[in-house]
């Protein structure tokens, strides 16, 4: 599953995300509401005219939200309940391509009862390139607390 740079550890969450996993996400830190990940765009990732899907740009951005959402370390109080999607959005404002390092990090904004918002911004920076380069994406997660089936 997705590795952290986090002693070895990883998200419970990410524990069966394949298509993390698949997307080839590195965790990178880890704080309650705060989430660091990364990956490189690979050519499966991209679209017809070359540059990243807009749907892995989303995706990234989808798990980096989940992390930041969800406790790292569930205490007896969260093994009920997790915390979704309830809306997003996503501006794109440059592409991003093959070979090169994207980077989300997402914050929470405000928490209120089961609710709470997220902003996540994504960066894009050649392999060789000091990171974490050109904000190409800036996603707005709602969350939502509830209960786990």
């Amino acid at each position: 599953m997705a590795e952290s740079a986090l002693s070895g550890t990883t998200h419970p969450i990410l524990e069966n995300d394949y298509a993390s996993e698949w997307m080839g996400i590195e965790v990178l830190a880890l704080t309650d509401g705060h989430a660091t990940i990364r990956m490189t765009l690979r050519q499966e990732m991209l679209n017809g005219f070359g540059m990243a899907h807009g749907g892995m740009i989303f995706a990234f951005a989808d798990t980096a939200f989940a992390l930041a959402c969800n406790p790292v370390n569930p205490g007896p109080g969260d093994a009920g309940s997790i915390t979704v999607a309830a809306g997003v959005d996503i501006n794109f404002l440059k592409p991003a391509f093959r070979g090169q390092v994207v980077t989300a990090v997402a914050d929470r904004r405000s928490s209120a009862g089961r609710s709470g918002l997220y902003d996540i911004q994504i960066f894009a920076a050649d392999a060789d390139a000091q990171l974490p380069g050109e904000l190409i994406a800036e996603f707005r997660g709602r969350s939502r607390t509830i209960p786990k089936k």
